[in-house]
């Protein structure tokens, strides 16, 4: 049997001009740091930037950001916190830590931030950022649901922005949480955001995801299972116009027995250049016994110069599972739907417009506000009213 070094050879593997060359095994091994000089410089090359377009992204990647805080409208909730919080603050680094330089550039830059805590059972809190203006900015949110409590926090953007920030969303013993992150940014916008939640035993997290404004929108999630019993739903929406890029990378990593998710992300493409990436990572660790998850992504592409990029990603370290599975699919409009529709006397254009939305909106339907599932649901019909123009 020939020595690992001649079989080496013999394939033409050489070590890297730097040395040998080790990849990242697991996913739970990728290098974290909040320095943003930690980092590697981004080439494009890199399996978490490749499909990325990072030349428009030079200034949120390496440049000088403005972290001070930021002009933000919310409503008196019975049961709620809200408050500046400053970045040497020790509830700040619970959650998690960046994985690539962008978000390491956002937690290098940013001089306080916004801290929301949940107590009890709570009516909706909505925060709201519509001014955030064209400049490069970081931001830094912490979301925080005590022990035992119940409440929905809606983080809504809105206008202009130049933006990269982390949120972290810390869910504690048997609480149950939604986070609603909504992006309606205005044409020209830019949007780097990672989400880190950590949730304790028996606690719950619905996170949700809708993207429908921005020129280039990136969201990555990341949700992990710390505690015995916990559960998350990861849920995503998008809607990607002519030239708009909207991205998402979501991460669960499964680290206690009896945990359970669920991912489903659903998308629509129309007019030229409309590009979405979806990837969707889920470890299950060595002490996950009982694990109960599945991941999926749904695109619909509604015209023709349109790019879905759609990886699902699932890694297994113990056998004593529940149940473990993905699925990803991408194509255009079902014809026996279309055909049902318009035999019964509905126009071609209005069924195209009632597929899309029944499509999208059973992931609207799982926000647990009504008033706001109304307002996106009319966002979306505004989209497809586009589309049929």
């Amino acid at each position: 049997m020939a020595a690992p070094t001649e079989a080496a050879e013999r394939l033409g593997i050489v070590a890297h001009s730097d040395g040998p060359v080790v990849p990242v095994q697991t996913r739970s091994e990728r290098f974290a740091s909040t320095d943003h000089a930690a980092f590697a410089r981004v080439e494009g090359w890199e399996a978490e930037w490749k499909l990325t377009p990072i030349a428009a992204l030079a200034d949120l990647l390496d440049g000088r950001l403005d972290g001070s805080p930021y002009r933000i409208q919310y409503p008196e909730v019975a049961g709620t916190t809200v408050e500046w919080i400053d970045r040497s603050d020790e509830r700040i680094g619970r959650a998690g830590v960046p994985e690539e330089r962008a978000a390491a550039n956002a937690w290098s830059s940013f001089e306080k931030a916004l801290r929301v805590r949940v107590e009890g059972e709570t009516e909706a809190l909505t925060i709201t950022r519509a001014a955030l203006g064209d400049a490069p900015r970081a931001a830094h949110v912490v979301v925080e649901a005590g022990a035992g409590s119940r409440g929905l926090v809606v983080l809504d953007s809105r206008g202009s922005a130049s933006l990269s920030e982390n949120v972290e969303i810390l869910v504690e013993q048997g609480a149950d949480l939604t986070v609603v992150s909504l992006q309606e940014w205005d044409d020209d916008a830019r949007h780097l955001a990672s989400h880190f939640a950590s949730i304790a035993k028996d606690g719950k997290l619905t996170h949700i995801v809708v993207s429908l404004g921005g020129a280039i929108v990136r969201v990555n999630p990341s949700a992990h299972l710390a505690g015995e019993g916990s559960d998350a739903e990861l849920l995503g929406v998008y809607f990607a116009d002519a030239g708009q890029h909207l991205e998402q990378r979501v991460y669960v990593h499964h680290d206690a027995p009896h945990t359970r998710s669920r991912v489903t992300y659903k998308g629509a493409l129309n007019g030229a250049g409309a590009r979405t990436v979806w990837v969707g990572d889920v470890l299950i660790g060595p002490r996950a016994i009982g694990t109960d998850t599945y991941e999926q992504n749904r695109n619909l592409v509604l015209s023709e110069g349109t790019r879905a990029d759609s990886i699902p990603n699932l890694e297994i370290e113990t056998g004593d599972i529940v149940g473990a599975g993905h699925a990803s699919a991408t194509g255009r409009f079902d014809d026996e739907h279309l055909f049902y529709l318009e035999s019964r006397g509905i126009p071609e254009a209005e069924a195209r417009r009632l597929v899309v939305l029944g499509f999208l909106v059973e992931v609207l339907q799982r926000i647990p506000e009504p008033a706001l599932q109304a307002r996106l649901i009319a966002a979306v019909v505004a989209e497809l009213e586009e589309v049929a123009g």
